[in-house]
């Protein structure tokens, strides 16, 4: 089945869409992420996407970093990237005006239902691929989905997909290795396939390797969408530069896909049709998947209500699946605003 975003067809028959990841490499400077808008429309990609959130709706104080990410805490770190509303509102109309597609992932609750009047479909980050409440709420706006699934094992893929279409069936998943950089011999290629036939979802690739060969590969092997992060100066601060294109590089990227100009297949990319993390993937996973937190003071003995519990990073605590098992549960102890629950703290 082919799945239409504003005019343009994606499918198996259709040319590839290419998503230019701007991401946070706009280092929080509505300026520059208009020049990245500007570097992405030059490529001649399709969409151009951003990421929205705040800090401190998406990590509780003690979240750790992973190494790519720099210095500082995850929450200081994330501050510093952050784009207000209206800078969003703004990023939409000019793109708009270059006439190129609008996208941004929304990491938090609140940042779904601001981008919900603004993107025509909604691209979610491999952080929540085990987030099925929040997966859930963003099948049943009815909009286009992808859904990235870094960090994640075949049966956390099907799970997520089954939440998605029960209420929404335009499903792309986009195979990925969430490293940054990736290494080839991490990029397992062949899981496309494994995906496609297991989930009959349509399925695509983001790439965090460095280069553009392995997207091409990609495409050479079926991949619908291919999703690069760029950025205009590697040289930048910040935790994705040093794995993104350049605005030459995207381009002839672009112009490679649309050619079909593909480099012969690589047998170390190509790797083996099993869909599972990597060992550097598991330790990133407790870094950017999440948890059920305490979103108030939860005082000894208290009864658990939906309104005292939030999702945050880090994904060292109960997965947010668990929720509902979790509401209705009582405090064994004093648990403070911001706390990631353990089991041991309920009963």
């Amino acid at each position: 089945m082919d799945i239409k975003i504003i005019d343009r067809l994606i499918g198996e028959d259709n040319p590839v869409f290419i998503i230019a990841e701007a991401g946070v490499n706009h280092n929080g400077s509505i300026e520059t992420a208009k020049k990245l808008i500007d570097a992405a429309k030059e490529s001649g990609a399709d969409a151009v996407k951003f990421q929205t959130f705040t800090a401190k709706d998406l990590v509780t104080a003690e979240a750790q970093k992973a190494e790519y990410q720099g210095k500082g805490t995850q929450k200081e770190i994330l501050e510093n990237l952050e784009l207000k509303k209206e800078d969003f509102r703004l990023l939409k109309e000019y793109c708009d005006k270059k006439e190129i597609i609008f996208l941004s992932t929304p990491h938090t609750e609140d940042a779904l239902e601001f981008l919900d009047d603004l993107v025509p479909s909604h691209k979610i980050g491999s952080g929540d691929l085990n987030n099925l409440p929040f997966l859930e709420k963003v099948s049943k706006k009815g909009k286009p989905m992808i859904l990235s699934t870094g960090m994640s094992t075949l049966e956390e893929v099907k799970e997520a997909a089954d939440t998605i279409k029960e209420h929404n069936d335009q499903l792309i998943l986009l195979h990925c290795t969430t490293s940054y950089p990736c290494e080839r011999k991490d990029v397992n290629l062949n899981a496309m396939h494994t995906l496609r036939e297991e989930t009959g979802c349509l399925v695509g690739y983001s790439d965090h390797t460095l280069g553009t060969d392995v997207s091409l590969m990609a495409a050479n092997m079926g991949a619908v969408v291919i999703e690069k992060h760029f950025t205009l100066d590697k040289t930048m601060d910040g935790p994705d530069h040093k794995a993104s294109l350049d605005p030459s590089e995207l381009k002839e990227l672009v112009q490679k896909l649309r050619k079909k100009d593909y480099p012969e297949l690589d047998q170390e990319i190509l790797g083996k049709d099993k869909k599972m993390p990597t060992e550097e993937e598991k330790e990133i996973s407790k870094v950017i998947r999440k948890s059920i937190v305490s979103a108030s003071d939860i005082p000894n003995r208290t009864k658990i209500t939906e309104d005292m519990l939030c999702i945050k990073r880090p994904g060292t605590g109960i997965p947010p699946k668990e929720v509902y098992g979790v509401i209705g549960k009582i405090a064994t102890k004093n648990i403070p605003t911001n706390s990631i629950i353990k089991k041991e703290m309920i009963k």
